[in-house]
Formats: structure tokens, C-alpha cells, sequence
């Protein structure tokens, strides 16, 4: 009783955030609230038994990608005059979309009652040991089964990495005094780091 009671709590906080993530106005508040959906869903992967799975949302959605976005709108000099106008003019197109994935999703519910479909019989070669583990699992299909198709996902995210930095790099200016030789950083010695200075009294430093 008690585990169909906290499904219903979760669930509900989850639905509930996921609104408030698109009904608030401030963009902080917005990531606030996905931050709670991400909680709570972490929590119905516990109640299923998907530990790791759970810890993982939390430290890599949470943890990262959600205090990223955090960071990045608090930086952010957003003028809500200007948002607001562009959510009026693009409201039109919003339903248009909204209309669309309510068609895909009354169409979904529509296939699943008439009968799934048969994709292929499972043979029992992803099968784990029933005293495996959630970790050993994942792990053992991720570094087995599946590890050509892990390695390529982590090479597309590096060359999306380079791309981002390829994109927002900006190239000092000519004369700047806060330009970086890479070079001259290299070759440079110990005795070069730092100078010993010994000024007199009230004479200074000379630079």
C-alpha cells in the first residue's frame, strides 16, 4: 500500500513541476522546478528498483546539466518585455505544434490498444544473472554488447564539445594585454617565473 501511495505522490510531483517548468514566467524558476521533476523522477526509479539509475539522474541531470542551465539564465540579461512579445507572436505556431503531438500521442494510444507490434522474439542473449546487479547489468551491456555504439556516442559528443568551442571562440585583439602565448608559456624556466624585488624605502617598485 505503501509503495502505490509514494508512485501516486512522485508521479504527481512530477507532472506537476513539468507544468510549472513551462507556466513560470522567470526562467530561474523554471529550471527550480525541472530540478524537482528530475528529483522526484529519480525517486520512481527507486521504487523500481533502478538504484543506479536514479543516482545517476541525480548527479548528472541535477548535478550538472540542471545547475548549467541555472548558471547560464542567471547570466543571462534577459529583457521579459521582449519574451513576452515573442510568446504572443509565436502563440499561433505553439498551438499548431501543441495540436500535432496531441494527434501523435492520440494516435500512439490508438496502436497500443489495437495491438503492439512484433518486433522480434528476444533470444536470452542480453540476459543477466538473477544475482547481478542493476550496476553490473548496465555495465556489462554498456563495455559488451553495446560498446562500439557507447564509444561512438562519446566521439559525438567530443566533436559537439569542439564544435561549441570552435563556434564561441573569439580571437584576441591585436595589441590586447591580456593576450596568451602558449609558446612563450612553454619555454619559459624557473628562474623566469618569478623576480625577487628589493625596493628602498620610498622609492617603489619599478615595473
Amino acid at each position: 500500500m505503501i509503495q502505490v501511495f509514494a508512485f501516486y505522490l512522485f508521479a504527481a510531483i512530477v507532472v506537476a513541476s513539468a507544468v510549472m517548468v513551462i507556466m513560470a514566467r522567470h526562467p530561474v524558476h523554471s529550471v527550480l522546478w525541472l530540478i524537482m521533476a528530475f528529483f522526484n523522477a529519480a525517486a520512481l526509479m527507486v521504487l523500481v528498483g533502478a538504484e543506479f539509475l536514479a543516482m545517476l539522474l541525480v548527479i548528472v541531470y541535477v548535478g550538472a546539466v540542471a545547475v548549467l542551465f541555472l548558471f547560464v539564465v542567471m547570466m543571462l540579461d534577459i529583457d521579459f518585455a521582449a519574451m513576452r512579445a515573442g510568446f504572443i507572436r509565436n502563440f499561433p505556431l505553439g498551438l499548431l505544434m501543441a495540436a500535432i503531438l496531441l494527434a501523435e500521442l492520440l494516435l500512439a494510444v490508438g496502436v497500443y490498444s489495437a495491438g503492439g507490434l512484433t518486433l522480434g522474439a528476444p533470444d536470452g542473449s542480453a540476459m543477466q544473472p538473477a544475482t547481478a546487479s542493476n550496476i553490473e547489468a548496465i555495465g556489462a551491456l554498456l563495455f559488451g554488447r553495446y560498446i562500439l555504439l557507447f564509444e561512438l556516442a562519446g566521439i559525438i559528443l567530443l566533436v559537439a564539445m569542439i564544435g561549441a568551442i570552435v563556434l564561441t571562440f573569439q580571437p584576441p585583439k591585436p595589441g590586447a594585454r591580456a593576450r596568451q602565448d602558449v609558446g612563450k608559456q612553454i619555454r619559459r624556466r624557473p628562474e623566469e617565473a618569478t623576480i625577487m624585488k628589493n625596493p628602498e624605502i620610498g622609492q617603489g617598485v619599478e615595473l
